[in-house]
């Protein structure tokens, strides 16, 4: 097993979204590694992006068998590294995440983002649109410095990555089958109040990987690494200790 841990992070946002868990895990002794994807922070953006551009983004931070933590795209985006590299996974953690594809509906949202994002040349409507769906209604009413702290990470999201990255998850594949044949250790975590990937998603993958611990976490919405960075960080620690990496 491996000491490494590459953490995934969500969309619109970059690495920052895992300070706590790279601050923590690190003072626990190991090697952990959040890089920008896609794009994000200081990332380049891969050309005519898609999911297996970014996992590739992604496996060229690692030199062998690693554990993988993805939140929402980063959890896809972990989905498609087990598609490309198996072998690679020593561990999957995947967080407010689903392995299903868009619905139509969803896949036209997603493109009207990236019409809007394009048109306007700026992701302030944007990050008044998600907060509300990102957050929690507990963060939302109580948490308001984890608020302005993701909107601001928004605000900073290049319009391109937004709407390359929108693209790539508007066409990705059903994951059913890719997790039913990953037979490695796994944890499905989610957020209590998360309403884009609520329970039923995470049953579903559950239902397919027998082997995974399931973890809610209260109080939280689809960012729980920020929104309840403690929680997240025990559960982390839990499972790193239980599977002896």
């Amino acid at each position: 097993m491996s000491s490494h841990v590459v953490l995934l992070h969500a969309f619109p946002v970059n690495r920052h979204l895992w300070d706590a868990q790279v601050e923590y895990l690190t003072k626990a002794g190991y090697k952990v590694l959040a890089p920008d994807l896609a794009g994000f922070g200081e990332s380049r953006r891969p050309e005519q992006p898609t999911l297996a551009l970014m996992a590739e983004q992604a496996l060229a931070h690692v030199s062998g068998p690693t554990v993988f933590a993805g939140l929402s795209m980063g959890g896809y985006i972990l989905m498609e590294i087990l598609r490309q590299a198996p072998d690679m996974v020593t561990g999957a953690i995947f967080m407010d995440t689903k392995a299903s594809p868009d619905t139509e509906d969803g896949r036209a949202m997603r493109l009207r983002i990236v019409d809007e994002v394009l048109t306007s040349g700026n992701t302030e409507a944007l990050a008044e649109a998600m907060l509300p769906n990102l957050l929690g209604r507990t963060t939302m009413a109580q948490r308001p410095e984890v608020v302005e702290t993701v909107r601001r990470w928004i605000h900073s999201a290049p319009v391109e990555a937004v709407a390359s990255a929108q693209r790539a998850m508007a066409q990705r594949p059903d994951s059913i089958p890719t997790l039913r044949t990953y037979e490695g250790p796994a944890v499905v975590l989610w957020g209590s109040e998360d309403t884009i990937s609520p329970k039923a998603d995470q049953e579903a993958m559950l239902a397919v990987m027998p082997q995974a611990a399931a973890r809610e976490i209260p109080g939280a919405g689809h960012l729980s690494a920020v929104e309840a960075p403690e929680a997240v960080n025990d559960v982390l620690l839990e499972v790193l200790s239980d599977w002896h990496i």
